[in-house]
């Protein structure tokens, strides 16, 4: 959700540069099934602009309408939507409404907390309570040092103090990132999709035919640069990287100049045969490479989707990365016993320990 937070901090900053007002709505708590998880957040700007949803776009209007009371007052207000009623969801929505005020100072300093990759914090002091008047509030905390309020209507340390608020507490990652080493149509398509998905994508490209970020649509970094001289900054376990050359021996000297890093996923395009060949010629050369490493390369790379067009395989591909990211096996959810959003093994595991 790390990318949504970053769009509406985009759209806010372009909004405030033209005098427009702001107030966010975000899902803070839910009973029953919903169609986003609690922490969802979406701007409302005062022209009825709106970037981000709480919902699969059900709920949407009406977080509008109920918004207008807050940029009349200031203040924040707990919404309720029980979509037992409305929607198929069949759950109850509590959704913070605030204004969202802040200063081009605290703007470039989350700006620059997120270009660093640096985990954040988001805290939502509320009440279920639509009827109690009080003060709720939330702010973005960055290295437990630094705090900073979505807006100056409340006070930080009287909502910490106000032992009827609940605080609504969750970890922000840094954006998911795609690193794509080749610059084939393939990788063209692979940056799209991986955009649209809401990852930020990078792309390297051999020097001798310098690209430019406006070559693949959704990127928003090329680095040409040979295997000798690449450097992939802040590889972490929200970074995936795909070997996409087309040509044996450049696959291999990127794989080289890539293994002291640890990114949470590494995929080689091509047949188990070729993998296999990649492989054994990298161990060959570096026998000291970790397990670690090693366990992070996944090739073919992709589910089996029967996938046959670019924008297929590009899907496919995504749809692995996915998989390894959040723990899934990959079924069918008609097929998935429990919750859509549980998680798969811990319900194998729940079901064996029931039958024992």
């Amino acid at each position: 959700m790390t990318h949504e937070f970053k769009e509406i901090i985009t759209s806010y900053q372009e909004a405030s540069q033209k005098g427009i007002r702001a107030v966010i709505a975000t899902v803070v708590n839910i009973d029953g099934s919903s169609y986003r998880r609690p922490g969802v957040g979406m701007l409302i700007l005062g022209n009825g602009q709106m970037t981000g949803a709480v919902s699969g776009g059900c709920v949407e209007k009406e977080v509008l309408r109920q918004s207008q009371s807050v940029f009349t007052t200031g203040k924040a207000k707990m919404m309720t939507y029980n979509g037992r009623y409305r929607l198929g969801c069949e759950g109850i929505l509590y959704i913070l409404i605030e204004p969202f005020s802040i200063s081009k100072e605290t703007i470039n300093r989350i700006q620059q907390y997120l270009v660093s990759r640096t985990p954040f914090e988001i805290k939502s002091y509320y009440t279920e309570d639509e009827e109690r008047d009080c003060y709720m509030g939330s702010t973005v905390v960055f290295e437990a040092t630094e705090e900073f309020k979505f807006s100056d209507h409340f006070d930080i340390d009287i909502l910490k103090q106000d032992t009827a608020l609940a605080c609504f507490d969750r970890e922000m990652l840094p954006c998911f990132r795609l690193v794509i080493i080749g610059s084939e149509h393939d990788a063209i398509q692979l940056s799209t999709i991986a955009n649209a998905t809401g990852w930020e994508v990078e792309v390297v490209n051999t020097p001798k035919n310098p690209k430019v970020p406006s070559d693949f649509p959704g990127a928003n970094k090329v680095l040409n640069q040979s295997h000798e001289n690449l450097v992939i900054d802040k590889v972490d376990e929200q970074t995936a990287i795909i070997l996409m050359t087309h040509n044996f021996a450049k696959d291999l000297l990127y794989l080289q100049a890539i293994k002291d890093t640890q990114p949470v996923y590494i995929g080689l395009l091509g047949p188990s045969r070729r993998r296999e060949k990649l492989l054994s010629a990298f161990i060959e050369y570096f026998p000291e490479v970790t397990d670690e490493f090693m366990d992070c390369i996944h090739g073919p790379a992709g589910l089996n989707l029967g996938a046959e067009t670019p924008q297929e395989i590009a899907i496919s591909i995504i749809a692995e990365i996915l998989s390894i990211v959040h723990n899934q096996k990959p079924i069918p959810l008609q097929d998935k016993k429990g919750g859509i959003h549980g998680n798969i093994e811990k319900e194998m595991i729940s079901d064996i320990a029931k039958n024992n």
